[in-house]
C-alpha cells in the first residue's frame, strides 16, 4: 500500500516524458548525448530538430562568402514508381518499406552558397552524401537504390534564409554496384567470367548480352530542400526535403525504376 504514491509518481513521470520510457529512436541534440546513449537505438540516424518557435531569417551579404554546413538528409518515406494494372492509367508512386535500418542518412554534407541579386545557389562539395537503401514493396519485390546528393546544385529565390526559402536541382546517383562487384555466377565488369559458368553465350541474344556485360550505371536525381524553421542566432535551419530518382539496374540488367524518397532536412550556415 505505501508504495502506491511512488509507483504513481512513476507513471506519471512516464506519461510525460514520453521518450524516456519509450523504445521509438527521436531525434535529440547531439551535443547532449553520448556515444552509450545512442549506441543500438536509431538515433545516430535521426536528424537534429529545432524548436517551432524558430521562426526567423538570416539577411545574406552579397560581398560574403557562405556554406551550407552539416547537412543531414533523413529518409522516412520511398515511394517506387509502378506499372499500372490498367494501361490506359499513368504509373503512379508507391509506397515501399525501408528495410535499410540505422544507415539511411545522409550527413555532415556541405557546400558553398553564393547570392546573385535575387538568386541563391548550393553548390555541394561533399559529406556522407550517399548511402545504399532497400525497400520492400507491396508485392514482395525489392527494389535497392543509392540514395545520393552528390554534386547536387540547387537555387533557391530570395537574398536570406527564411522559412520559406526552397532550393531546387539535381544530383549525381551512383551505381549501387562497384566495378568489383560479381553476382552469383561469378559475373563482374573489372572481375569474374564474361558470362555465366556452364552456359555457352547464345550470339546476339539480347537479354544474356544484358546479363553477361556489367555497366557501371550512374543517374540523375532532382531534389527540393524546403525549409520550414530557421533559428538567426546559430544559423541553424531545418525542413522537409522531396528526391526523385532512379533505382539500382543491377549493372544494366534490369530497367531503372523512378524512386521518390521524403524526409527531414537540417543544416547550418556559416559564414567563411
Amino acid at each position: 500500500m505505501r508504495f502506491r504514491p511512488l509507483l504513481a509518481l512513476v507513471l506519471a513521470l512516464c506519461l510525460t516524458l514520453v521518450t524516456a520510457c519509450g523504445g521509438g529512436a527521436k531525434a535529440v541534440e547531439r551535443a547532449n548525448v553520448t556515444y552509450d546513449d545512442i549506441v543500438n537505438t536509431g538515433k545516430a540516424n535521426d536528424c537534429p530538430t529545432l524548436p517551432d518557435s524558430a521562426r526567423g531569417s538570416i539577411p545574406l551579404d552579397p560581398s560574403g562568402s557562405y556554406q551550407l554546413r552539416e547537412i543531414c538528409l533523413h529518409p522516412s518515406e520511398v515511394f517506387v514508381k509502378g506499372e499500372p494494372a490498367n494501361k490506359r492509367q499513368e504509373a503512379q508512386f508507391v509506397a515501399g518499406k525501408i528495410l535499410t535500418r540505422y544507415t539511411s542518412s545522409l550527413d555532415q554534407v556541405y557546400g558553398d552558397l553564393t547570392i546573385d541579386g535575387a538568386k541563391l545557389t548550393f553548390k555541394e562539395l561533399g559529406g556522407i552524401d550517399f548511402q545504399p537503401i532497400t525497400v520492400l514493396m507491396p508485392g514482395g519485390e525489392e527494389v535497392p537504390f543509392t540514395f545520393s546528393s552528390k554534386q547536387l546544385i540547387a537555387t533557391a529565390e530570395g537574398t536570406a534564409i527564411s522559412p520559406s526559402t526552397d532550393f531546387e536541382g539535381a544530383y549525381r546517383t551512383p551505381s549501387y554496384r562497384t566495378a568489383n562487384f560479381l553476382d552469383p555466377k561469378g559475373r563482374g565488369l573489372t572481375t569474374g567470367y564474361s558470362s555465366a559458368v556452364g552456359l555457352v553465350p547464345a550470339g546476339d541474344d539480347e537479354d544474356l548480352t544484358k546479363e553477361n556485360v556489367k555497366q557501371y550505371i550512374e543517374g540523375t536525381g532532382t531534389m527540393n530542400l524546403s525549409i520550414t524553421k530557421v533559428d538567426g542566432v546559430t544559423g541553424e535551419f531545418s525542413g522537409v526535403f522531396s528526391a526523385v530518382q532512379p533505382s539500382d539496374t543491377d549493372m544494366g540488367g534490369k530497367v531503372a525504376v523512378d524512386v521518390k524518397v521524403t524526409g527531414e532536412l537540417y543544416g547550418r550556415l556559416e559564414q567563411v
